[in-house]
């Protein structure tokens, strides 16, 4: 309620120390008509209008009423620029753009919208007049300085949603207050417009910065923005400045007992957007490592061939049911790449003994109390299997008591949590944090272009990487070409996400991208498969030119090792190996690997990753219980048509 009455009193004291200063004249709004034609109708900017009319940020509405300040009849300019005699005039045609303009006129890019504030708002408009500034002479030059205008930060609000209000643009913002450009505190003293004393302006810098960190029970931090974080061996002071991407200060100010210095097992206060992961990362390395106690270990498959329901079916011969049954043709292909594996460990000498039992499982059944019951499989080392979640958790709560390690080799971590159950698919969350991890690594500026039907995707962005800000839209639903450049940054990677099935939505983005690779590096991203990426209408070389990049928890290897296994399997089956007989080969090959170290299974998972021939296993321990595979490949399209991973 306050954090309301605070913005009707700023909105209502603004707008009677205007009206108190200048004439004000209305103006009725025509159909089609846009903010920097009005701007330029009465020779104001579009900021001008936006302080008379906060609600106008929201799109104009036809036959509606704007007040205009009427800078004629004021004694001194509004603005503290004015452009010098020697400058020139040009009207914008189709087709035209920024880059083309500052070039025919040999130009910068921040002399042109200094001159024409209405870009950085706007973008470049058909019929728009712009002013050229002289080449030859000071283009621009201050007449008087700006009152200063500040803004407070307030929990919850972001760099998109405080330059919305004001009617300027992030880039502005940031040059205005560059301690913003890693993070945003809450309570920091922004300055909008103006300029404030380097002295005065230093201290409240320094002030507000120091009470937004600093936490105190009158300033409760949200559980959403920091979390607590756990100093792991060899980190310093400097490596923990670089990964949460707060200044050395900062972080003691958060954390003081830091000033003693950083030891191993400290639990630190950090923004939890920055943190990358909350685990070290793990190494790839090759387990090749024997068993040297002559022990020899015991793993168990679990797959739900239902050979009884076969046996038992009168209507359908075993064939017919082959070329009907996709869910026995998947588990006969990932039996076939599995029976590769165990004979790979027997010629690597591998001391493992395998079982293989029918799981007769399905959605919500199996016969796995009984096989447990009477196989004694308490006593095992470790079960790959069963398929569904529900019955690999009904596995790993059965076998709790023993600790034995299920691997659940296909299901999808969404069930309860167990202390003994692995995932290997890694979740939606964990393919998303996969991709933001490494644009954050490459200190990416990333922009989103989401259609407003993928509603998942757009909470996942603003509950998990607040920072990345959204493309508007126009008033016909389609995506905002000048916005998307407007948003653009240079001397940085500008990752544009985009997440939508709509081919005109992708071609306007693609589009707009193609147009700004001259002057910008840009990238194209999306999260999940796009089947619109793959149609005729979408040009395959744009999507080159654009690096397009995806995550996936596959790769296309074509390495020595995966020509073997790939050549061997065609030999045995007179097929290719489909993608589930390559996940039951890689599945069953790292847990045979594991399992003939000189430790336990568990103590293999916690400190090493592996790679195998298009899968990669690398766990982590969840928070409730059991742990979770981050196994993802981060792949993206070269200029030479080909796919490679993102380094």
């Amino acid at each position: 309620m306050k954090y309301f009455f605070a913005i009707y009193m700023t909105i209502f004291l603004f707008v009677g120390s205007a009206f108190s200063q200048e004439k004000i004249i209305t103006h009725k709004i025509e159909k089609e008509e846009t903010i920097s034609q009005i701007a330029q109708k009465y020779k104001v900017t579009p900021f001008d209008i936006y302080q008379l009319n906060p609600d106008a940020q929201r799109g104009l509405k036809p036959n509606g009423t704007l007040l205009i300040p009427n800078k004629t009849s004021a004694k001194i300019p509004s603005t503290p620029l004015k452009i010098s005699a020697k400058s020139q005039t040009h009207e914008v045609v189709a087709k035209e753009t920024l880059y083309g303009i500052e070039k025919k006129y040999g130009v910068s890019d921040e002399d042109l919208k200094k001159a024409n504030p209405s870009l950085e708002k706007d973008g470049l408009q058909i019929g728009q007049t712009l002013v050229i500034p002289s080449k030859n002479s000071s283009k621009i030059t201050a007449v008087v300085p700006v009152k200063v205008v500040y803004h407070e930060v307030l929990a919850k609000e972001t760099k998109y949603s405080i330059a919305k209000q004001y009617g300027i643009s992030i880039e502005e913002l940031e040059k205005r207050n560059p301690e913003i450009i890693p993070n945003l505190p809450i309570g920091y003293r922004l300055i909008i417009k103006g300029n404030a004393p380097k002295a005065v302006k230093a201290i409240e810098k320094v002030e507000a910065q120091k009470e937004a960190l600093k936490p105190s029970p009158s300033k409760k931090l949200a559980a959403t923005d920091y979390v607590m974080y756990e100093v792991k061996p060899k980190e310093t002071l400097y490596s923990l400045s670089k990964m949460t991407e707060l200044s050395q200060e900062e972080l003691i100010v958060l954390n003081p007992e830091l000033k003693n210095g950083v030891e191993t097992g400290m639990t630190l206060m950090v923004p939890s957007k920055s943190l990358v992961s909350t685990d070290a990362k793990k190494e790839i390395s090759s387990l090749s490592k024997k068993t040297t106690n002559g022990d020899r270990k015991r793993m168990v498959l679990l797959l739900p061939f239902n050979i009884s329901k076969i046996e038992g079916d009168t209507v359908n011969s075993t064939v017919d049911r082959l070329k009907k049954d996709k869910f026995l043709n998947m588990t006969l292909d990932f039996y076939s790449g599995a029976l590769m594996a165990v004979d790979s460990a027997k010629a690597l000498g591998l001391p493992v003994d395998v079982e293989i039992y029918d799981s007769q499982e399905t959605k919500n059944s199996s016969n796995v109390a009984a096989i447990v019951r009477n196989n004694k499989l308490e006593s095992a080392d470790a079960v790959v299997g069963p398929f569904y979640q529900s019955n690999a958790e009904a596995t790993a709560q059965l076998l709790s008591a023993n600790n034995v390690p299920v691997i659940s080799p296909l299901s999808k971590d969404v069930g309860n949590p167990y202390a003994n159950l692995f995932q290997t698919i890694p979740t939606v969350d964990v393919v998303r944090n996969t991709v933001f991890d490494y644009m954050r690594s490459k200190k990416g500026n990333v922009i989103a272009v989401v259609d407003k039907k993928k509603e998942s995707v757009i909470k996942y962005i603003q509950q998990y990487q607040k920072d990345v800000r959204f493309v508007a839209f126009k008033e016909n639903g389609s995506v905002s070409a000048e916005s998307l450049k407007a948003m653009l940054v240079k001397d940085k990677i500008n990752y544009v996400l985009m997440e939508t099935a709509n081919t005109g939505m992708v071609k306007t983005t693609m589009a707009a991208m193609v147009s700004a690779l001259p002057m910008y590096q840009i990238q194209l991203v999306v999260l999940e498969p796009n089947e619109t990426l793959d149609t005729d209408e979408i040009n395959f070389l744009n999507l080159t030119k654009l690096r397009l990049m995806y995550p996936s928890v596959t790769r296309s290897n074509d390495s020595a090792e995966a020509l073997i296994f790939k050549n061997k399997y065609r030999k045995l089956n007179n097929v290719s190996p489909s993608d589930f007989a390559t996940r039951g080969f890689d599945v069953t090959f790292d847990t045979l690997l594991r399992l003939s170290q000189n430790k336990s299974f568990e103590e293999t998972v916690n400190s090493t990753a592996t790679l195998q021939v298009d899968n990669k296993f690398e766990y982590y321990k969840k928070e409730d219980a059991g742990y979770t595979n981050k196994g993802v490949f981060v792949l993206y399209y070269d200029s030479d048509l080909t796919i490679k991973e993102a380094k």
